[in-house]
């Protein structure tokens, strides 16, 4: 979060700068395609990698009422991969997939999707502060008793498994700023090659599709609005021919999930909330119809 955090202020700083220079010259790049953006529409798809920050995870149902301290997790990586592009299997890999609009030449609004994977490290020892009280009779009724603070191992997957993969879903908004560096990288002629700076900060739901084995008791599956996020975002934009582009992005956030999905009882939930950092790599097409 620290690189993060360092490279908003960087990118903020040089937007700064830029924006101060263009104002004392003469416009640049009159008459080229790539020289005002008001009123163009951009789509574009790519891949992600995401980082989590340790969670607090809360479970809730019938006669009992747990926390798990500090799990740590991490995302699901598929690599480069075909399933990118094959339209049967898009939402196997870590994918985003955003569309926008320019409402001058610098500011964009935008609708996205950021299909994040979280699992949660199975191989791990994390401390349980609560109480389970289930019958007799029921599944999971050999994990009763008290806990405080007490150290679980969660290797043999019977206590808890836990996941967002198909996935961690957060379909967001978000406003954007772009501006064109060409200039300063000595790049007279953007309708052929063309170097934009980009930040911005928006904030969605979670819809995830949560994977959650729980005190042994059948595996749920299902997708469930859970919560909210917010987020930031700083990147390069590069433009290639007018009308195609590759980007770059760094962005970071926080998500908060009260109301996930656990088992098929709808008493049964979990809570938690946690940062993330993802890094993307997306391609796209910037347009006016």
């Amino acid at each position: 979060m620290k690189h993060f955090i360092l490279f908003i202020f960087l990118a903020t700083f040089t937007n700064s700068f830029a924006q101060e220079t263009i104002k004392t010259e003469e416009p640049i790049q009159k008459g080229l395609y790539t020289a005002h953006n008001k009123g163009k529409f951009y789509i574009y798809w790519g891949g992600n990698r995401e980082s989590f920050s340790n969670s607090d995870i809360r479970f809730q149902g019938d006669n009992y009422d747990f926390t798990v301290d500090n799990i740590e997790a991490e995302d699901k990586p598929k690599g480069w991969h075909l399933d990118y592009i094959n339209p049967t299997r898009m939402t196997i890999p870590q994918t985003n997939l955003r569309i926008g609009y320019f409402l001058n030449d610098h500011y964009s609004v935008s609708i996205g999707l950021d299909h994040m994977k979280y699992v949660m490290t199975q191989d791990q020892t994390a401390n349980v502060t609560g109480y389970i009280n289930l019958d007799s009779s029921e599944v999971g009724s050999e994990f009763n008793g008290n806990y405080n603070t007490t150290p679980v191992n969660f290797s043999d997957e019977k206590f808890l498994t836990f996941e967002h993969t198909d996935g961690l879903n957060y379909i967001n908004s978000d406003v954007c700023r772009m501006d064109d560096v060409s200039k300063f990288l000595g790049i007279n002629n953007t309708n052929i090659f063309q170097i934009n700076l980009l930040e911005g900060a928006g904030g969605g739901i979670l819809y995830p599709k949560t994977n959650a084995k729980l005190l042994g008791r059948e595996r749920h599956d299902d997708f469930h609005v859970s919560g909210f996020g917010v987020s930031a975002k700083a990147g390069l934009n590069l433009v290639f021919f007018k009308y195609f582009f590759i980007e770059a992005e760094l962005k970071g956030g926080y998500i908060n999930m009260n109301d996930i999905r656990t088992t098929s009882q709808s008493s049964d939930k979990a809570s938690q909330d946690f940062f993330f950092f993802q890094r993307i790599i997306a391609f796209g097409g910037i347009f006016r119809i």
